[in-house]
Protein backbone atom coordinates (compact mmCIF):
# COMPACT_ATOMS: atom_id res chain seq x y z
CA UNK A 1 0.00 0.00 0.00
CA UNK A 2 1.09 3.37 -0.83
CA UNK A 3 -0.08 6.94 -1.47
CA UNK A 4 1.71 8.57 -4.89
CA UNK A 5 1.07 12.48 -5.71
CA UNK A 6 -0.57 12.62 -8.71
CA UNK A 7 -3.64 14.47 -10.37
CA UNK A 8 -6.13 11.88 -11.07
CA UNK A 9 -6.06 10.44 -14.76
CA UNK A 10 -9.83 10.49 -14.32
CA UNK A 11 -9.86 14.19 -13.23
CA UNK A 12 -8.33 15.04 -16.39
CA UNK A 13 -10.91 13.39 -18.55
CA UNK A 14 -13.34 14.70 -16.82
CA UNK A 15 -12.44 18.33 -16.90
CA UNK A 16 -12.30 17.60 -21.06
CA UNK A 17 -15.76 16.26 -20.48
CA UNK A 18 -16.79 19.38 -18.28
CA UNK A 19 -17.62 17.77 -15.10
CA UNK A 20 -16.09 19.61 -13.07
CA UNK A 21 -17.36 23.36 -12.12
CA UNK A 22 -14.91 25.29 -9.31
CA UNK A 23 -15.82 28.77 -10.15
CA UNK A 24 -18.11 31.18 -11.25
CA UNK A 25 -18.10 31.62 -14.52
CA UNK A 26 -18.97 28.01 -14.97
CA UNK A 27 -20.08 26.08 -18.52
CA UNK A 28 -23.29 25.16 -16.45
CA UNK A 29 -24.27 28.96 -15.68
CA UNK A 30 -27.71 27.92 -13.62
CA UNK A 31 -25.57 26.24 -11.42
CA UNK A 32 -23.61 27.20 -8.26
CA UNK A 33 -19.94 25.88 -8.35
CA UNK A 34 -19.48 22.59 -7.14
CA UNK A 35 -18.52 21.81 -3.44
CA UNK A 36 -15.07 19.87 -3.20
CA UNK A 37 -13.33 18.20 -0.39
CA UNK A 38 -10.66 16.94 1.10
CA UNK A 39 -10.27 13.43 3.22
CA UNK A 40 -7.60 12.18 5.26
CA UNK A 41 -5.69 8.55 4.87
CA UNK A 42 -3.42 6.24 6.69
CA UNK A 43 -0.66 4.48 5.01
CA UNK A 44 -2.38 1.96 4.70
CA UNK A 45 -4.07 3.50 1.86
CA UNK A 46 -3.74 2.83 -1.55
CA UNK A 47 -4.19 6.45 -3.54
CA UNK A 48 -2.35 7.38 -6.48
CA UNK A 49 -3.25 8.28 -10.45
CA UNK A 50 -5.21 5.39 -10.88
CA UNK A 51 -8.03 6.55 -8.02
CA UNK A 52 -11.28 7.67 -9.63
CA UNK A 53 -13.60 8.10 -6.43
CA UNK A 54 -13.34 9.24 -2.67
CA UNK A 55 -14.03 5.83 -0.74
CA UNK A 56 -13.34 6.06 3.38
CA UNK A 57 -11.02 2.39 3.21
CA UNK A 58 -8.07 3.28 5.08
CA UNK A 59 -8.77 6.79 6.15
CA UNK A 60 -8.14 8.35 9.33
CA UNK A 61 -10.28 7.37 12.03
CA UNK A 62 -13.33 9.82 13.21
CA UNK A 63 -13.83 8.03 16.32
CA UNK A 64 -12.60 11.08 19.24
CA UNK A 65 -10.07 12.72 17.10
CA UNK A 66 -12.30 15.65 15.69
CA UNK A 67 -12.02 14.23 12.20
CA UNK A 68 -15.14 13.63 10.27
CA UNK A 69 -15.59 10.94 7.83
CA UNK A 70 -15.29 12.36 4.41
CA UNK A 71 -13.33 15.20 5.75
CA UNK A 72 -13.46 18.94 5.49
CA UNK A 73 -14.50 21.58 2.49
CA UNK A 74 -12.20 23.09 0.64
CA UNK A 75 -12.95 26.70 -0.52
CA UNK A 76 -11.74 27.55 -4.07
CA UNK A 77 -9.03 31.20 -3.24
CA UNK A 78 -8.34 31.72 -6.99
CA UNK A 79 -10.74 30.59 -9.23
CA UNK A 80 -9.81 29.67 -12.32
CA UNK A 81 -7.76 31.46 -14.21
CA UNK A 82 -4.19 31.66 -16.69
CA UNK A 83 -0.70 33.01 -16.67
CA UNK A 84 0.67 32.64 -20.05
CA UNK A 85 0.67 28.81 -21.12
CA UNK A 86 -0.79 27.87 -17.92
CA UNK A 87 -4.21 27.04 -16.47
CA UNK A 88 -4.57 26.97 -12.57
CA UNK A 89 -6.43 27.34 -9.36
CA UNK A 90 -5.87 27.00 -5.58
CA UNK A 91 -7.55 26.69 -2.49
CA UNK A 92 -7.17 27.92 1.16
CA UNK A 93 -5.44 26.29 3.17
CA UNK A 94 -7.74 23.88 5.49
CA UNK A 95 -7.51 23.13 9.40
CA UNK A 96 -8.77 20.30 11.50
CA UNK A 97 -9.09 22.10 15.13
CA UNK A 98 -8.19 20.42 18.37
CA UNK A 99 -7.50 17.20 16.81
CA UNK A 100 -5.79 13.90 16.97
CA UNK A 101 -4.85 12.82 13.68
CA UNK A 102 -2.24 10.93 11.85
CA UNK A 103 -2.37 11.16 8.31
CA UNK A 104 0.06 9.79 5.33
CA UNK A 105 -1.67 11.49 2.63
CA UNK A 106 -4.50 13.04 1.17
CA UNK A 107 -7.24 13.02 -1.64
CA UNK A 108 -8.99 16.21 -3.06
CA UNK A 109 -12.57 15.19 -4.58
CA UNK A 110 -15.26 16.64 -5.77
CA UNK A 111 -18.73 15.54 -3.40
CA UNK A 112 -21.02 17.02 -5.95
CA UNK A 113 -20.29 15.13 -8.76
CA UNK A 114 -20.85 11.86 -7.00
CA UNK A 115 -17.11 12.21 -5.26
CA UNK A 116 -15.18 12.03 -8.14
CA UNK A 117 -11.44 12.37 -7.36
CA UNK A 118 -9.07 15.19 -8.36
CA UNK A 119 -5.80 15.01 -6.78
CA UNK A 120 -3.80 12.65 -4.59
CA UNK A 121 -2.11 14.39 -2.19
CA UNK A 122 1.63 12.31 -0.32
CA UNK A 123 2.68 13.82 2.70
CA UNK A 124 5.98 11.51 2.41
CA UNK A 125 5.29 10.10 5.74
CA UNK A 126 3.24 10.18 8.91
CA UNK A 127 1.99 13.49 9.74
CA UNK A 128 1.01 13.63 13.77
CA UNK A 129 -1.29 16.32 15.71
CA UNK A 130 -2.11 15.59 19.29
CA UNK A 131 -4.59 17.81 20.68
CA UNK A 132 -3.58 20.40 18.25
CA UNK A 133 -4.50 21.63 14.89
CA UNK A 134 -3.79 19.66 12.24
CA UNK A 135 -3.36 22.22 9.02
CA UNK A 136 -2.53 21.39 5.12
CA UNK A 137 -0.98 24.20 4.08
CA UNK A 138 -1.86 24.76 0.12
CA UNK A 139 1.19 26.18 -2.04
CA UNK A 140 1.76 30.01 -3.66
CA UNK A 141 -1.69 30.71 -6.09
CA UNK A 142 -0.15 31.32 -8.98
CA UNK A 143 0.65 29.63 -12.22
CA UNK A 144 3.89 27.76 -11.37
CA UNK A 145 2.79 26.62 -7.58
CA UNK A 146 -0.96 26.54 -7.55
CA UNK A 147 -2.09 23.14 -6.49
CA UNK A 148 -4.34 22.22 -9.43
CA UNK A 149 -2.03 23.41 -12.40
CA UNK A 150 -2.97 22.37 -16.04
CA UNK A 151 0.51 23.62 -18.32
Amino acid sequence: MAISQAMCTSFKVEILDGVHAFGSSVVRASEAPDVFKIALFTSSASLDASTTTYSSTDEVSASGTNYTTGGNTLTVSQAPTSTSTTAWLDFDDVTWASATITANGALIYNETQGDKAVAVLAFGGDKTSTAGNFTIQFPAAAAATAIIRIA
